[in-house]
């Protein structure tokens, strides 16, 4: 970190030097607090130039009132409305922490307006509100993204590279990803969050759709974007009376023209994963959320492979978003509406094949 710190002064001092002055922070606001992951999220906002934390909206006055505590937030911050919080001053950028289903009418808000738009994963709860919101997307011409956690890990853009690069361990042939924890009851998730997060309305499900998408956004990405053939799943409630209205378990198999994925997605895990193993035609690279991969190619026995720093705009979310809004690059890969539109199209195929026991064609081969 403090390698990156004093890079970045540099960086500023050269651009000074050379008569550049640097670009105005990205006025970003904040909508909805009812995702934990807001709480990881506000602290990286502190002591950047790049972006400015200029609102937050968030109905719920309790709620409100215990993040303002917890960060030493001012209370001018925040606002019940997003007209509210426009009228107080211009955004160029949201962040939505709400449900995956009020992701939608989010959407119909702050689209018109021009603001780039990151929600935390997933994009929607079904495959009508994830098409409703690449329509206000295209309509007003506004970046959409999806930020999972995994998109920033720097062994998931190593085995990537690998995959894809001449001298790797060829085209993918088989993908197994293994992600959750214990359950977010028993973890410590806030009563705010655990209420959506348990309701089959406002998340779309329970493990399947919280770990299982992790899953179907890697794989989708390294498949470059291709859907798969068919999507098998099975669902379960292994603690029906802890999580009684959604699964707790879900496995889910993906059939390509000539590779298979295989997503564990579990509240149930004794430890929490975050593992993606790829098996390709000439050898392997397992990324277990470290910051190597274990590799074996060709003959060559098993080594371990360090993984390098992200830097520039892949480095983090925050990166991402303000290189996004600046126009300075285009939404791709894992984060990008592209890839999440086919995310829903497999999650909305799993939910049908738990609930039918069938294997899901999905439409595009049909």
């Amino acid at each position: 970190m403090r390698r990156i710190l004093i890079a970045a002064a540099a960086t500023l001092a050269l651009s000074t030097a050379q008569g550049q002055q640097p670009k105005p922070p990205v006025r970003l606001a904040i909508i909805g607090l009812a995702h934990d992951h807001a709480g990881g999220f506000i602290p990286k906002l502190a002591n950047r130039r790049d972006i400015q934390l200029a609102g937050i909206v968030e109905p719920d006055h309790n709620l409100a009132a215990r993040y303002a505590a917890s960060f030493h937030l001012d209370a001018g911050l925040f606002h019940n409305t997003l007209d509210d919080l426009l009228a107080h001053t211009n955004l160029e950028a949201v962040a939505l922490f709400t449900s995956p289903y009020d992701h939608r009418q989010v959407v119909d808000l702050c689209a018109p307006h021009g603001l780039a738009i990151m929600m935390e994963k997933p994009l929607a709860v079904n495959m009508e509100a994830a098409v409703a919101i690449a329509a206000a997307s295209e309509k007003y011409h506004v970046p959409i993204l999806v930020n999972y956690q995994s998109t920033w890990n720097p062994d998931n853009q190593a085995l990537y590279d690998m995959v894809h690069e001449p001298n790797g361990i060829g085209p993918v042939r088989r993908m197994t990803c293994c992600y959750g924890h214990r359950g977010p009851k028993e973890i410590g998730c806030s009563e705010d969050f655990l209420a959506w997060l348990t309701d089959p309305k406002f998340n779309g499900g329970g493990a399947m759709v919280d770990f299982g998408c992790y899953g179907a956004d890697l794989m989708t990405w390294f498949m470059d974007g291709q859907p798969p053939i068919s999507v098998s799943a099975i669902a379960l409630q292994i603690k029906p009376d802890v999580y009684p209205r959604v699964d707790d378990d879900a496995t889910i198999v993906l059939t390509y023209p000539m590779a298979v994925g295989v997503i564990q997605a579990s509240w149930n895990w004794p430890y929490s994963r975050s593992d993606f193993d790829v098996y390709g035609q000439s050898g392997y690279a397992l990324a277990h959320g470290q910051d190597a991969l274990r590799v074996r190619a060709g003959e060559a026995k098993e080594s371990e492979k360090q993984a390098k720093p992200l830097a520039g705009p892949a480095a983090d979310e925050i990166s991402y978003l303000v290189a996004i809004t600046r126009r300075e690059i285009q939404p791709s890969g894992p984060s990008s509406l592209a890839m999440n539109l086919v995310v829903t199209m497999i999650l909305d195929a799993a939910r049908e094949s738990a609930r039918t026991g069938r294997r899901i064609i999905l439409k595009h081969q049909q």
